[in-house]
C-alpha cells in the first residue's frame, strides 16, 4: 500500500487534468440533444480505463445512453470486485445562480466546481484511478470489472435490461459504489441503506386553450388553482403523506434501532447551515436524521402553468403540471405506491376538469447488511484512512440500478461514497473536494486488500 499511496501522490495532479477533461463533457441524460455528448463521454471513459490498466473496455450501444463495460482478470480463483458508477449528469440551470462555467471546471478555496464534479463523475473517476495505481505497482489483489452508464439520472432503464442479457460477464462477488455521501470529514461514515423511488408527472386542464381572466374569471375552474389545491392536500399539517394505504407496508424500526440511528453526530444548527435553510420540517414525531433516512416522503419537483414571462398576461391557464416524486422505504414498492396515488389523486379533482397521471422512473429501496465481509473491509479501509471507524447511515437518496443488482444478478453493493452535503449535487455550484478526492483515492486500494 505504500506504493500504492506514493504513486497517488506523484500523479494527483495529472488525475486532476484527466478528470477536468471528463467534466467539460456536457453529458446530460435528461435532455436529448446531448446524446452526442453522452456518446462521447462513455468513448472517453472506455479509453481511460485501457489506460489505466483495463485488459479490455468496450462502449456497447442501448437504445438509450450507452453502457461502458471494462474488466481485468488476474485469477479465476481471486474474488471479483464490479465498480458502478454513471457518467450522466443532472442539467446545470439555473445558469444564472453559477458562479462559475457548469462544464468548465475551476478550483477555488480547495474545491472542484463543475457539473459532476461530485456526482458521479468525480467520485466514478477515484476508482479508475485507484485501480490504476494498483496496476502501476502491481498490488491489485482482486479481479475488477467497472460498469459504468449514462442515465442515472433519467431512470436507469436501459443498464437494468443490459444486467437482465448479460449475467454472465456481470458475475462478481461484490458491487463496489461511489455515489453516496458522508456525514463530514470528522464523521466518516458508510451508506447502508437508501429508500426507494416512485415518480410522476401529473397535469390538470379544463378546456383547449386559455382563457381571458377578465371576461372568464370567476366562472370557470383555473387548471393552476385546481392542482395547487389538489397537492396541498396530499400532506397534512403534521407532515403525514395522506394517500390512503401508503404507509400499509412501511418498514418500522424498533424503539431499539431508532435509539442505535440516532447515536449519529448530528447538529440541527450546522445541518440548516450547510443548506441555507432557516428551519427543518418533516413528519412529526421523528428526528431528522429518521425522517431523511427511514421514512417516506413526497415532495413536489417542479410546477408550471400559464404566463411566467416578463410584464403581465391576463389568463386563466388550460393546464397545469407538476412532477413528483415520492421515496419510498424497506417494503415498499414504485408500482403499488404509483398506484395508489393515482387512485387517490384523482379522487382529490373537482367535477368537469381532467387530471392525467403518468408514470415516471421507480427504484425499490435497498439495505446493505453491516456484517457482510465487504461491509467490514470498507469500515475497515475507510477507519484506516481518516482516522476514525466509519459509522453506519441510512441516506435519504435513491440509487435505482442497486436494488436491480440485487434482485437480477444477486449480488449486494457497498455504498462507499466520499461526497458531503455542501457539494450541492443537482444544484448550481457543485463542487468536490480536493480532500475529499484524495481521501477516496486512498481509502479505495485498502478496500481490495482488506477484501481480499
Amino acid at each position: 500500500m505504500d506504493k500504492v499511496r506514493e504513486y497517488i501522490d506523484a500523479n494527483k495532479e495529472r488525475f486532476l487534468e484527466e478528470l477536468f477533461e471528463l467534466l467539460r463533457i456536457p453529458s446530460i441524460s435528461a435532455v436529448t440533444e446531448y446524446a452526442e455528448a453522452r456518446q462521447r463521454c462513455a468513448e472517453h471513459l472506455a479509453a481511460a480505463l485501457v489506460k489505466a490498466g483495463a485488459d479490455s473496455a468496450e462502449v456497447i450501444a442501448t437504445e438509450g445512453a450507452p453502457i461502458v463495460y471494462g474488466e481485468r482478470i488476474i485469477s479465476p480463483k481471486a474474488k471479483t470486485v464490479m465498480v458502478y458508477g454513471h457518467y450522466d449528469v443532472m442539467p446545470p440551470e439555473p445558469l444564472n445562480e453559477w458562479t462559475t462555467e457548469p462544464f468548465e471546471p475551476v478550483i477555488k478555496d480547495g474545491r472542484i466546481y463543475g457539473r459532476g464534479a461530485d456526482d458521479d463523475k468525480g467520485q466514478s473517476f477515484m476508482h479508475i484511478k485507484a485501480f490504476e495505481a494498483m496496476c502501476a505497482t502491481d498490488s491489485l489483489p482482486c479481479n475488477v470489472k467497472f460498469l459504468l452508464e449514462g442515465e442515472e439520472e433519467s431512470g436507469s432503464t436501459q443498464i437494468s435490461k443490459f444486467c437482465a442479457t448479460h449475467k454472465k460477464i456481470l458475475k462478481a462477488d461484490i458491487i463496489l459504489v461511489s455515489d453516496t455521501s458522508m456525514l463530514g470529514l470528522d464523521t466518516p461514515s458508510i451508506t447502508c441503506g437508501l429508500r426507494g423511488l416512485a415518480g410522476v408527472e401529473v397535469s390538470v386542464s379544463n378546456g383547449a386553450a386559455d382563457l381571458h381572466s377578465g371576461i372568464y374569471g370567476g366562472a370557470v375552474y383555473n387548471p393552476a388553482m385546481v392542482l395547487s389545491k389538489m397537492l396541498s392536500q396530499v400532506v397534512d399539517r403534521e407532515g403525514h403523506i395522506t394517500i390512503p394505504g401508503f404507509y400499509d407496508d412501511v418498514r418500522e424500526l424498533s424503539a431499539a434501532e431508532r435509539k442505535a440511528l440516532n447515536r449519529v453526530p448530528f447538529c440541527s444548527r450546522k445541518y440548516k447551515a450547510s443548506l441555507g435553510v432557516g428551519a427543518t420540517y418533516g413528519e412529526e414525531g421523528y428526528t431528522t436524521l429518521e425522517r431523511v433516512g427511514v421514512r417516506p416522503t413526497f415532495e413536489i419537483n417542479g410546477m408550471w402553468s400559464g404566463y411566467t414571462g416578463e410584464g403581465s398576461k391576463t389568463i386563466i391557464p388550460a393546464v397545469a403540471s407538476a412532477k413528483i416524486t415520492m421515496r419510498l422505504v424497506p417494503y415498499q414498492t414504485p408500482d403499488k405506491i404509483t398506484k395508489l396515488f393515482k387512485e387517490y389523486f384523482k379522487s382529490l379533482a373537482p367535477k368537469g376538469v381532467k387530471v392525467e397521471v403518468n408514470p415516471m422512473h421507480g427504484g425499490v429501496p435497498y439495505v446493505s447488511p453491516t456484517d457482510m465481509s465487504a461491509y467490514k473491509a470498507a469500515e475497515k479501509a475507510i477507519g484506516e484512512v481518516f482516522g476514525k471507524k466509519p459509522v453506519p447511515v441510512y441516506s435519504g437518496g435513491s440509487i435505482g440500478v442497486i436494488s436491480c443488482f440485487e434482485q437480477v444478478l444477486g449480488i449486494k453493493s457497498i455504498l462507499m461514497g466520499f461526497g458531503l452535503s455542501k457539494d450541492a449535487i443537482h444544484s448550481p455550484n457543485e463542487s468536490y473536494g480536493l480532500d475529499q478526492f484524495d481521501l477516496g483515492l486512498k481509502s479505495i486500494p485498502l478496500f481490495y486488500k482488506y477484501f481480499a
